[in-house]
């Protein structure tokens, strides 16, 4: 192996070594293994052979940038992004590779995380939900340095590079980078319905105020004109304040929706918990489905979006709301002693504090959104040792050039699959 560095442990993070790169693992990144030591490589592709910056150190693994391609892998193209690459903005994992190889890269991280897991082999492909991988995120975070100028963060890094373009933003969102900041964040919104708004504490001028429909505080102040936007899936409106949740493609609200529902494979009359809840966009359509006579009930911790839900539900006579964690609400037994479909859409760490009372309740089928394939894998361990088996799993591209990933998979009562 060639410019090798003869202790990869030492103190001295600027050595280099060539390295020939292995699978793609969770987090955006590839394996490769440096005397012995796994080295986790970034900007780099299975396949590979590749000069390597080392840029962290455990006692266990090493983290490099590559910062030479010496052979080339299918699939790798010139990113797009003038930011991306070793040192610079970590908002995107994947600029060095074609869309459809990205998707192939997904589908290969959340089957190994299954495997590992979980001890499931399972086959999918990941889905594109749109023909761009550019210009589709429509809330973006942006971090201000002490200068004022509005940027990015580099990968596992506090140090900001500030930018005058993201690529992956999308093209509607409120101007932030042509303006200087005296506050340390800023965030811009465009809805779905062109709602435009800010969030932060900065001061802000008239002339910016007058681009946006509104200007909230990171407390949820609304200091100037609205405080919260608009989202329509199809036929259907939420009102979504400040930085309140909400999915960041705009294809992403309806896909799941979709997906969720064929799932759930909801009939009249039967009562379904909606967990995680949010606004409520799940909760919306599955009172659809349920019917006059059936029952929703909807459960969100969450004061902001606890009231959001409240108004977008409020005609919804089926739906019922629980304002308080689902951990408690299945503890407290808030939610009834049984019911047929439980949706759930935990946060990124997933549901396991929830799985045994979700059990107890011996719902006919389980559907989980996850966006995290390793919480997912783990939770589905859990299901599967108190008796209930993944029976489908989709995945969806909804964050192209980064290496996230949602699912949506489907759990039955491993009897009844038997009888």
């Amino acid at each position: 192996m060639a410019d090798q560095i003869s202790d990869p442990m030492t103190d001295d993070l600027t050595g280099e070594a060539v390295v020939d790169v292995g699978p793609v693992a969770h987090g955006g990144h590839c394996v490769a293994r440096l005397d012995g030591q796994v080295v986790f490589v970034r900007h780099a592709l299975p396949g590979e052979r590749v000069r390597i910056a080392i840029t962290e150190r455990t006692k266990s693994f090493l983290r490099a940038d590559a910062v030479e391609v010496l052979e080339a892998a299918p699939g790798r193209v010139e990113a797009p992004c003038a930011y991306a690459g070793p040192g610079r903005c970590g908002g995107c994992d994947f600029q060095h590779v074609d869309p459809a190889v990205q998707r192939e890269l997904l589908r290969d991280v959340v089957l190994e995380q299954l495997r590992r897991l979980a001890g499931i082999t399972w086959d999918l492909e990941v889905e594109a939900v749109s023909p761009d991988a550019l210009g589709w995120r429509t809330r973006v975070q942006f971090a201000v340095d002490p200068d004022g100028r509005p940027g990015l963060r580099r990968h596992r890094s506090h140090e900001i590079i500030p930018v005058d373009r993201c690529l992956i933003a999308h093209p509607d969102l409120p101007r932030v980078l042509d303006t200087s900041w005296d506050d340390d964040a800023v965030e811009a919104i465009v809805s779905s319905t062109g709602d435009r708004l800010l969030v932060t504490d900065a001061s802000i001028s008239d002339e910016v105020e007058a681009r946006v429909d509104g200007v909230v505080a990171r407390d949820g102040t609304v200091r100037g004109g609205r405080g919260a936007v608009t989202e329509r899936v199809g036929a259907t409106d939420f009102r979504v304040s400040g930085s309140g949740f909400w999915q960041v493609h705009p294809a992403a609200a309806s896909t799941l929706v979709a997906a969720v529902l064929e799932g759930a494979a909801v009939s009249p009359g039967q009562t379904v918990l909606d967990l995680y809840a949010g606004v409520g966009l799940f909760t919306a359509f599955l009172a659809d489905e349920v019917g006059d006579h059936g029952t929703v009930l909807s459960v969100e911790s969450d004061p902001g979006g606890s009231r959001d839900a409240r108004r977008n539900l409020h005609d919804l006579p089926q739906v019922r709301l629980v304002a308080e964690t689902v951990e408690r609400a299945l503890r407290q037994r808030l939610l009834g002693g049984t019911a047929d479909v439980v949706v759930l859409d935990p946060p990124r760490t997933g549901a396991k504090k929830a799985v045994q009372g979700i059990v107890d309740l011996a719902p006919r089928r389980i559907v989980y959104v996850a966006c995290d394939p390793a919480a997912l894998a783990r939770d589905l361990a859990s299901f599967a040792a108190r008796g209930y088996e993944l029976t489908s799993l989709r995945a969806f591209a909804l964050f192209p050039m980064t290496h996230h990933v949602e699912c949506v998979a489907v759990l039955e009562p491993a009897a009844s699959r038997q009888g």
